[in-house]
């Protein structure tokens, strides 16, 4: 009797310590240092609080949210590096998800497919709010249908399958592993029971809704975090767009599981992209990346201790989709690298990674690391096509290959001429899938090129050109090539005008410019050179305007500019004698009183107006 009264009296104390121990501010219990080790989860929470003034603008914001806008996002990120308060985030989580027009544009009930549901629980005997304790008869049901030994007290039409059975059988066992110790979740109070009454209704209504996904292992930890922000139909809307759309999470469930594993193998790929060593060092140790990248993107990081963390980790996948599940894990293998690369043994290895420590998951530590990481959305691209390459390489007939289209003979002989002996000998066997792969991506980047040369063939014409094509092509041809021909003709035509100057006994010689026009036989100067295409390019920018406004001067300047186009700019030759030395003086002197007596009136009767006419005379 004693040993009985001891261990009811320690059941008791034991009892009564987990009931006086509350919960925390996101609803989880808090225990004992020593049990949240076991638990692995931390109470201690670091993320940022905003003031009163940085709340009103987020409301405002959320108030006339577009989410089309750039601007819009654009805010909502400067408010995610500050912190989204918690009352908020699920308000921030709608306007990001645009749940209300997939709800608009969906012909699904949600209610009306729950009282559809029900009908098969009722004939199994099982309710939703006690799904968890009705595993044992779902899994009797499930044995009976599959060796058709069906119990004789059940009714010959079913309103139930065995499909149902088994996703009902899924799902209570799952609702036991998902936040076994949150206050909604955990234990049987009237909350709990309600919690997981949802959660299952949730999970069960998107099987039924998008029976090609259906449900599979994961999703009950992400309806779950939804149902803790949202309401019960607004989680199931919210569920449906994370899974569907492809910025999201549709490349990570399906029913047979190949999504989740291709996904790990990119980020495989983009790992030892971004950290060969470290990678090559986790291969070393014998460690593949899918068992840890896996249980990260089905759960999309809930596991790590710090739920604050957590939570700013899921508003920006909300915001940025799976670029950020793969940034998120790209943060985490660097902080934990130097770590890692210390590790040797496989056993101490992968239990790092599938339990962060707190010390690398704390909001102060983790969140400033992933915005100063940067993820690509080509590089996830590049990643995923050299992955679907190799398992092309690997497994030629589980690819279905789009169908190229029809090329022309002239390519087809190309092609030939290409690949050599690896086109000619179609070999089921390959001699080796790796240089396969190499072969295949080097003869598709070929095939490119020539289709892009045949293009621009055709374009010019494989015949013979005709006159209008000839003329299209030489309008088509570049800037630089009509500037270089042009500059060439005037230089030659300069030489030559310097040719017939030198024999007359007259050169012209100015620093930086061209050489002047050549004298005609007939009447007055003409300069025969057509304008250099290098000048006519030129009238179209800020020179150009300067030289349109100078052909546009008053007739005044226009004259000034005749005056000094008649001045000899360059020296005369010396004269022969003393009376011909003093009669160009005089010349001189007498030009030099008519241009200083004409600039004297002109200013006089209309004064200058800028400073470019002052220059110019």
């Amino acid at each position: 009797m004693g040993r009985r009264r001891r261990r009811s009296s320690t059941f008791s104390i034991k009892r009564r310590d987990t009931e006086s121990l509350g919960f925390d501010e996101f609803g989880f219990a808090q225990t004992k240092r020593k049990d949240q080790k076991l638990q692995h989860r931390c109470h201690d929470y670091s993320y940022p609080q905003l003031n009163a003034r940085r709340v009103k603008e987020l409301c405002e914001l959320l108030s006339y949210w577009n989410g089309s806008s750039f601007i819009c996002r654009s805010q909502i990120e400067r408010f995610m590096r500050m912190g989204i308060p918690p009352a908020l985030r699920g308000r921030v989580w709608k306007c990001l998800l645009n749940i209300d027009k997939l709800r608009e544009s969906s012909a699904f009930n949600y209610q009306k497919c729950l009282d559809e549901i029900r009908g098969p629980l009722v004939d199994l005997g099982v309710s939703e709010y006690g799904i968890i304790s009705a595993i044992a008869t779902l899994n009797d049901t499930e044995n009976d249908l599959g060796s058709n030994q069906l119990p004789s007290r059940c009714p010959p039409d079913l309103a139930y399958s065995s499909a149902d059975v088994t996703i009902f059988r899924q799902i209570a066992l799952d609702l036991q592993r998902s936040f076994p110790t949150h206050r909604t979740l955990m234990g049987e109070s009237p909350e709990a029971i309600e919690g997981q009454a949802k959660l299952f209704r949730v999970l069960i209504a998107y099987a039924k809704y998008n029976p090609k996904i259906g449900y599979s292992q994961g999703m009950s930890y992400i309806a779950a975090v939804l149902l803790m922000h949202l309401s019960e139909e607004e989680a199931f809307w919210a569920l449906g767009v994370l899974l569907e759309k492809p910025k999201y999470l549709s490349e990570l469930f399906d029913l047979s599981g190949e999504k989740i594993q291709h996904q790990a193998m990119v980020f495989h790929q983009f790992f030892k992209h971004r950290k060969p060593q470290l990678s090559k060092h986790i291969e070393d140790v014998r460690v593949s990346s899918i068992h840890f990248v896996m249980p990260w993107f089905l759960t999309l990081f809930t596991s790590l201790p710090c739920w604050d963390s957590v939570l700013a980790i899921w508003d920006l996948i909300m915001l940025h989709g799976l670029s950020a599940v793969f940034r998120t894990g790209l943060t985490i293998i660097q902080l934990l690298e130097s770590r890692l690369m210390n590790l040797t043994d496989e056993a101490a290895v992968l239990p790092l990674l599938l339990r962060v420590p707190v010390d690398v998951s704390q909001h102060c530590v983790l969140l400033p690391a992933l915005w100063s990481t940067e993820v690509q959305e080509w590089e996830i691209k590049c990643m995923n096509s050299l992955v679907l390459e190799e398992t092309e390489g690997l497994h030629p007939g589980k690819i279905e290959k789009p169908i190229p289209p029809a090329l022309p003979t002239k390519v087809k002989e190309q092609e030939k001429c290409v690949d050599g002996p690896t086109s000619e000998a179609k070999n089921p066997v390959r001699k080796d899938s790796s240089v396969s792969g190499v072969k295949n991506v080097f003869t598709r980047l070929v095939r490119m090129a020539q289709r892009y040369l045949l293009d621009k063939d055709c374009q010019s014409g494989d015949s013979k050109p005709s006159p209008s094509r000839g003329s299209s092509a030489r309008r088509r041809s570049s800037k630089a090539s009509r500037t270089t021909s042009s500059i060439t003709q005037s230089q030659i035509r300069a030489k030559r005008s310097q040719k017939g100057v030198s024999q007359q006994g007259s050169v012209s010689q100015t620093r930086g410019t061209l050489p002047g026009p050549t004298p005609d036989s007939d009447g007055p100067v003409k300069d025969s050179r057509p304008e250099p295409a290098a000048f006519r390019r030129m009238g179209s920018g800020p020179v150009g305007r300067v030289a349109r406004r100078r052909s546009s001067l008053p007739p005044r300047v226009e004259s000034l500019r005749l005056l000094r186009t008649r001045t000899p700019q360059s020296p005369s030759p010396p004269p022969s004698s003393p009376a011909q030395t003093l009669t160009h003086q005089r010349r001189k002197t007498a030009l030099s009183r008519e241009l200083s007596s004409r600039c004297h009136c002109l200013n006089k009767t209309n004064p200058l107006r800028n400073t470019q006419e002052s220059q110019l005379i």
